[in-house]
């Protein structure tokens, strides 16, 4: 895939609509990579403007932040901040909640302030407008709400009514929006070693998930993906379910 860098952009005085953050998990994660190009090619589709920092992108410092190392943190986000500023980035769209979160939160109070999205958000601005046509498909499916893009930002109703417009319908969980419950990634947790406990957080989700008796599962967040696919295999269900972003779900579908 021919994927723009902003550094090669600017060079050449172009200004691209947005900037795509493609975070660690994203860049690095061999799950997480699928889901990168997935939004990449819709957006392409799309004829969307964008581009990438590349080898300029640091990770936001979310997991040092949760982690408790404050001075690790503000390293990270203030030399983010001096790139962004640089380029005159003006809107960024995430495929992570975390990410998310904290370029749209945290940023703003040491000098970063842009329109932040979650690409959540954003591809139902696209279905919206007409700019990617879609086959509709009749199926059930699970969606797993990500705590950093519903309880943290309170978003909802974009991953719902995106899935909705597929005319995929959703069966929601027991635990769900407001009630959700954790995969098991959050607060660093996706970095360190898991408390002595009864049962694996990842573990009660997916026996909810597989009680909800669908064959997918669609989630948006890298960490919520990791941990979902982990669950399934250690309840050897592999065969039975399988795990989506939405920009998967969507590209499926694309006419």
């Amino acid at each position: 895939m021919q994927i723009p860098i902003l550094s090669q952009l600017h060079a050449q005085g172009i200004a691209p609509e947005i900037l795509f953050w493609v975070g660690c998990s994203g860049s690095y994660d061999a799950r997480a990579q699928k889901v990168s190009r997935s939004f990449a090619e819709i957006l392409n589709i799309a004829g969307i403007s964008f581009a990438i920092l590349g080898n300029e992108e640091k990770c936001t410092g979310d997991p040092a932040r949760r982690a408790g190392n404050e001075f690790m943190f503000q390293m990270l986000a203030t030399q983010n901040i001096e790139t962004l500023n640089m380029y005159g980035v003006k809107k960024i769209v995430c495929t992570c909640p975390h990410c998310f979160n904290t370029l749209k939160n945290e940023y703003p109070e040491l000098g970063g302030n842009y329109e932040v999205m979650h690409h959540s958000q954003f591809l139902q601005e696209l279905l919206r407008d007409g700019k990617i046509k879609i086959q509709t498909e009749k199926e059930a499916v699970s969606y797993h709400d990500s705590c950093y893009l519903g309880r943290v930002n309170d978003i909802y109703e974009a991953p719902r009514s995106t899935i909705e417009a597929l005319q995929v319908e959703i069966k929601e969980m027991k635990r769900s929006r407001k009630n959700g419950l954790c995969c098991g990634a959050g607060g660093a947790q996706m970095f360190k070693e898991e408390e002595n406990g009864d049962k694996r957080i990842n573990i009660e989700r997916i026996d909810e998930i597989l009680a909800n008796n669908t064959s997918k599962v669609v989630a948006n967040c890298p960490f919520c993906i990791t941990m979902l696919q982990d669950g399934i295999k250690a309840r050897d269900q592999q065969d039975k379910i399988m795990v989506y972003d939405l920009s998967e779900l969507i590209l499926e579908r694309i006419v």
